[in-house]
């Protein structure tokens, strides 16, 4: 099974599924230096983001989102990938800071809010590729 999705952010990142169940700021919301859930009010309270296929609605913007996605790429402590139904550009500004800096950085992909809420449970492989193209589906198992 392989989901389509549009590009926003290029990569390749693997890792298990973690969709959040209600919009989140990282400015607040997440520890930069474990990749936490900090947000005591949210649903995924005390979640880790860290290597994640994080899958989430929307983000609740910051303009300092960008640079707590830098300080948890830098921590070693960043998602795998992010998938986002409505696009947020300045937590992208985070991860093209990283790569400029030399950092590996998460591939970012929008989908429809519907097709995040059917993405499987599991090992997930997300490719955004530099063409706009992307897409989501199961893992294949290692070894």
């Amino acid at each position: 099974m392989e989901l389509k999705a549009e590009a926003i952010f290029p990569g390749d990142g693997t890792g298990s599924l973690l969709r959040l169940r209600a919009p989140l700021s990282f400015w607040g919301g997440i520890d930069a230096e474990t990749g936490r859930v900090t947000n005591v009010t949210h649903p995924d309270h005390n979640a880790s983001i860290a290597g994640k296929v994080l899958a989430i609605p929307r983000m609740i913007g910051s303009s300092s989102s960008s640079s707590i996605m830098l300080e948890l790429i830098r921590n070693g402590c960043a998602p795998a990938a992010i998938v986002v139904g409505e696009l947020d550009a300045i937590l992208v500004v985070g991860c093209l800071v990283a790569r400029e800096m030399g950092m590996v950085a998460p591939p970012v992909l929008r989908m429809d809010v519907e097709a995040i809420a059917g993405l499987p449970e599991g090992m997930l492989r997300a490719v955004a590729g530099p063409d706009g193209a992307a897409r989501i589906g199961l893992a294949a198992p290692s070894g």
